[in-house]
């Protein structure tokens, strides 16, 4: 998910006491309001300055966003597995226990002081934007999967009180998506107010770990082990992809470390094209040789002239 300065977006120190954090979140959310505001970016820096506010506001919830760290503003990070579950639904806003009466006193509102209280009517306020993990395998990456997501969401009724309502659907993860991205499915969010849009909800992609396989981007890595004699006289080997199975022409004279390019065995692009599969070789001698192994090995010992280390300063070279 990308980084959000909360001090920044309401203008405070982060040494800021409560009370200026409340300030500043007055000042800022009468000045974005959408009754007063004609600034078209109005709204949405009114729903972020709601989020800042809702997260500073809260000595836990703010000790647990100063633990984050510092980042720059939009710059994506990593947040503990565990942080949308216990200070929100994946960092996004929600206008609960926020201070409607106080902020629509400001602006002349009576009566009703719930989301949408405004002097003679209601004036419309979008859904609230909500974001979470979608751990998908390498599998369902490379082929395209459907996900059941049952979520437990915030929700308004007209007179401003929140409650919490199941959010049940299927979900179409296309193929080819890749560790980290944001999937955007509009509409999905929380419901809005007065005839408001609904909000968003956006799924960020976490590939699970895989018994054989690393990912970068679209790229596959795969260890592949061969027997001193296949790395040393050349050999054809089979290697799995998530394709199915290939063959693989191993070179005579191939070392550990080498990396063998499988092209377009990769995770499939979600343009067009295909990412790679690269295999690193690794050199394994038999785990428990027979006796007859052991003498062959003995007899290539003796007949070698191959000095491994000669590169190395020990005086033989041996």
């Amino acid at each position: 998910m990308k980084y959000k300065d909360y001090y920044e977006i309401l203008g405070v120190a982060r040494d800021a006491s409560t009370d200026d954090i409340k300030k500043a979140y007055r000042k800022l959310a009468h000045k974005y309001h959408p009754d007063v505001s004609k600034d078209p970016k109005g709204e949405e820096q009114f729903k972020a300055v709601a989020e800042a506010y809702q997260t500073l506001k809260d000595a836990e919830k703010r000790a647990a966003y100063d633990n984050l760290g510092r980042h720059q503003t939009g710059e994506e990070f990593r947040p503990p597995p565990d942080w949308g579950q216990q200070f929100g639904d994946g960092g996004n806003f929600s206008f609960d226990d926020i201070d409607f009466a106080d902020l629509f006193a400001g602006l002349g509102a009576r009566g009703r002081t719930g989301p949408g209280a405004r002097r003679g009517g209601t004036y419309p306020i979008p859904g609230q934007d909500y974001e979470v993990a979608a751990p998908i395998t390498i599998e369902d990456a490379y082929r395209g999967t459907e996900l059941d997501l049952n979520l437990s969401v915030p929700e308004y009724d007209g007179q401003g009180r929140m409650h919490r309502v199941p959010l049940v659907f299927k979900a179409r993860i296309p193929k080819g998506v890749t560790n980290g991205e944001r999937l955007r499915l509009p509409g999905k969010g929380g419901k809005g107010l007065n005839g408001g849009a609904n909000g968003n909800l956006y799924l960020t992609i976490a590939l699970q770990p895989h018994p054989l396989y690393r990912v970068t981007g679209h790229d596959l890595y795969l260890d592949l082990p061969l027997a001193p004699w296949e790395a040393a006289l050349g050999a054809s080997v089979e290697v799995p992809t998530l394709g199915g199975p290939v063959r693989l022409k191993i070179a005579p004279g191939t070392n550990t470390g080498q990396k063998l390019r499988l092209a377009g065995r990769g995770l499939p692009k979600r343009s067009e094209g295909e990412g790679d599969l690269f295999a690193i070789v690794q050199v394994v001698v038999p785990p428990s040789p027979s006796e007859r192994e052991k003498e062959l090995f003995k007899e290539l010992a003796e007949a070698s002239q191959f000095h491994p280390r000669a590169s190395l300063p020990t005086g033989d070279g041996k």
